[in-house]
């Protein structure tokens, strides 16, 4: 796959967020594995096919590496990194700590607006399910867990779980072929505990949610093998 074709919709923009664009565009391509692990790109290549200058691709490129999503390596070219089984656990292990503290604390202080916008969230991530536009799906699921966070009062605890969970993301868009109706209903039942302000309900069901990645990993490990760089859960 080109990288030509991977960029083509890609719109430079104003200088002082060039860097921005091109991190988001590049995180997004991986992953969506349109970069696909072990693929190799270059600070030069991405500048070029985007009329930009190298600073702004080093600084984007520095930031995907500090991610997790790039390995740069002097005189070599940058390269898609390969998913890691074990940082994938290790942000399951993160998230559930913080995110089942929240979800707790989100049905003890949680008010009828947060309600309202995990309803909403939740309408439009079944449309997508519908639709099988997986992108819209993710950013829903991500959308979703951070309005628990902001109900909760807790918006930094969604920021440190979003800079750990890098391999995660990848592993969680590619079980979206045969997960988002597992994903939805247990966000529903997440909801169900928020709404009724049980929370050990909200608790058992977020625990539920963030364990079936050990499945995923299986399962995955068993498609996608060349996509991996390490032993098997």
């Amino acid at each position: 796959m080109s990288l030509e074709w991977v960029l083509q919709d890609v719109v430079p923009a104003p200088r002082s967020t060039i860097a921005e664009t091109v991190f988001d565009e590049l995180r997004r391509a991986i992953l969506e594995l349109r970069l696909q692990p072990g693929t190799k790109i270059s600070e030069a290549e991405i500048a070029k096919r985007l009329g930009v200058s190298r600073q702004p691709v080093r600084e984007a490129f520095a930031r995907l590496a500090r991610a997790g999503y790039l390995r740069i390596q002097p005189q070599k070219a940058t390269e898609i990194m390969k998913i890691s089984t074990q940082e994938v656990l290790n942000a399951r292990f993160i998230r559930e700590a913080v995110e089942v503290a929240t979800v707790r604390r989100a049905c003890e202080v949680g008010d009828a607006a947060m309600l309202a916008r995990l309803g909403d969230i939740l309408f439009l991530q079944e449309k997508a399910q519908q639709a099988d536009d997986r992108e819209e799906f993710h950013r829903q699921d991500d959308a979703f867990h951070l309005g628990i966070a902001e109900g909760a009062g807790c918006s930094f605890a969604w920021t440190l779980i979003d800079e750990q969970k890098a391999q995660m993301d990848r592993v969680r868009y590619l079980s979206l072929a045969f997960g988002q109706s597992a994903a939805l209903n247990d966000h529903l039942q997440i909801f169900a505990g928020l709404k009724a302000r049980d929370a050990d309900a909200a608790e058992a069901a977020m625990r539920q949610h963030l364990s079936r990645i050990t499945d995923i990993l299986a399962r995955l490990r068993g498609d996608f093998d060349r996509f991996f760089q390490d032993g098997a859960a």
